[in-house]
């Protein structure tokens, strides 16, 4: 009974309803979070998703434009189009992939886009996402699975850098956790087979022709066969295909009206472009492959290739800026980084890599401006980090600690860093908060200090302040030093000389707390 009311006070507080309607099947659908929260996700999350996976792709706005024409085509015949704010975008990104997020907000990345046939095929996909939006699938599995996280936008996650170097993993993007855990879950069989029928109920409405999900999946079928890597990692992670679902296009093709668009030249012209220059990116993938891999000469080989075909590409000058750091060559790599933004205002890496060489190179002021523009396009632990270290050099310690605090979250290995510099700062005033302690009894009734390191960051010259009630009630009091050193996350205890008639009475006549301590030096 009280678990029957907690829940329906949550229900109540939040303004949430437990069971919904699902305005597509008709069906319903145990659901606790609503319009609001998905709209509310999807606004918070879609701008930090997308800068972390390469950014948008503006090379050929025309492109961009047609597949946003498709997508609001297919929008209008959503249940929902009048409750959620369908976007489009496409992504700059070699994996072939696609995604939508609660509320509407849709990406098809480029390596997808270059794999497909026909505009029919781009709408198989854009349907499928429309629906799996339009169904309220987000929140339906949020409210399956992650009753526990109603507060989880705030939270922070780590996904890794999408620039595959040694450079560009140094970058612990923080994106809000529950996007990240959107993006990688998978639906299960009844969203994507409703997503997969819906969707092409959807196409038929909106004049295609549904055999072009057919043949989509009958693709995805043959690629699969392959076990290309990218597919795996990309689509087929969260939208596995199956001859199952294959057959299941064909049955539910057979029962919608015959034709439509299948829009195979109209395609064919707009992806003119990205074909022509899909050399360049395929010599931009090598490259990444050949830095993450220690293989510079190799990677300045396809980067040059790359370069040759489209200068323009903002991508490709990063990738060489990476390549320059990785020399120590950071003048070099501070002016790729340069072109990069110059080529794209829009992405943070530039802008966070040019902050990262300015700081090197002792150019404070450029180094905040460019750290801080990163910073409004997207949350990195590296940015914080840097801009807590020029607060610390100009001697604004609450806020180098805040930047520190914030980087500290992030559990990479910035965060390491930048735990460090938090604790070196605040050590000295707050002891107790970086080591633990408690006193505690031994069989013989002697009365010992045990203490922790709470942090990573290796300790030593741990003093401990203590007093106690003597048998004559005296309040005396005494102090003691651990002289080794204590690892992150290490414990150990000491002896204080004190003996009780009566251990119960520890917590009553004995108090201990860490008054100092000092960081092991990271220097040789």
């Amino acid at each position: 009974m009280i678990r029957k009311i907690f829940l329906a006070l949550l229900v109540a507080t939040t303004g949430l309803s437990a069971c919904a309607v699902n305005p597509v099947t008709g069906d319903r659908n145990f659901q606790i979070y609503g319009t609001d929260w998905e709209q509310e996700v999807g606004t918070q999350m879609y701008a930090p998703m997308k800068q972390s996976q390469g950014g948008e792709f503006i090379l050929d706005p025309e492109l961009t434009a047609y597949v946003q024409g498709v997508g609001n085509r297919l929008a209008a015949q959503a249940r929902r189009k009048d409750q959620l704010q369908f976007e489009f975008s496409v992504l700059n990104d070699s994996t072939p992939n696609a995604w939508a997020l609660p509320g509407g907000k849709i990406v098809v990345n480029r390596g997808l886009l270059i794999n497909l046939n026909s505009e029919a095929e781009l709408a198989a996909v854009l349907g499928h996402e429309i629906v799996h939006a339009d169904a309220a699938h987000g929140a339906r599995a949020q409210s399956k699975g992650m009753l526990t996280q109603v507060g989880a936008i705030a939270t922070m996650v780590i996904l890794g850098s999408t620039i595959e170097s040694q450079a560009g993993r140094q970058v612990a993007m923080m994106v809000p956790a529950l996007g990240a855990q959107l993006l990688s879950q998978k639906y299960g069989r009844d969203a994507e087979r409703e997503s997969d029928e819906y969707g092409m109920l959807y196409m038929s409405e909106a004049g295609y022709d549904p055999q072009g999900a057919v043949e989509l999946q009958e693709t995805f079928v043959e690629l699969s066969k392959e076990r290309n890597e990218s597919w795996i990692n990309g689509l087929f992670a969260s939208h596995p295909p199956s001859m199952e679902r294959v057959r299941n296009n064909i049955k539910t093709a057979q029962g919608l009206p015959a034709g439509g668009e299948m829009g195979r030249e109209i395609y064919r012209q707009k992806m003119a472009y990205l074909n022509r220059v899909q050399p360049a990116y395929a010599a931009y993938d090598e490259a990444r492959k050949a830095v993450a891999e220690d293989q510079l000469d190799v990677a300045q080989e396809k980067i040059n290739r790359a370069l040759s075909i489209e200068p323009r590409e903002s991508l490709f000058h990063d990738l060489q800026g990476d390549i320059f750091a990785l020399h120590d060559q950071n003048k070099a790599a501070l002016k790729s980084y340069q072109k990069a933004v110059r080529a794209n205002p829009g992405f943070f890496y530039g802008y966070l890599r040019q902050g990262q060489m300015q700081y090197l190179l002792d150019q404070p002021a450029p180094a905040r401006s460019n750290l801080t523009q990163s910073l409004e396009l997207m949350p990195t632990a590296e940015a914080h980090y840097l801009l807590g270290m020029l607060d610390k050099d100009q001697g604004n310690i609450s806020g180098a600690m805040e930047n520190f605090r914030i980087a500290a979250e992030s559990e990479s290995e910035t965060s390491q860093k930048a735990t460090r510099e938090l604790v070196l700062l605040d050590l000295q005033n707050n002891p107790g908060k970086y080591v633990g302690s408690r006193v505690a009894v031994d069989a013989e009734n002697q009365v010992w200090v045990q203490f922790g390191n709470l942090t990573q960051v290796p300790m030593k010259n741990i003093e401990i302040s203590y007093a106690w009630l003597d048998q004559q009630g005296q309040t005396r009091q005494g102090k003691k030093t651990f002289r080794g050193i204590l690892g992150g996350g290490a414990q150990d205890q000491i002896k204080l000389g004190i003996r009780l008639d009566d251990a119960s009475e520890l917590s009553r006549r004995v108090r201990a707390e860490i008054t100092s301590a000092t960081v092991v030096s990271d220097r040789p």
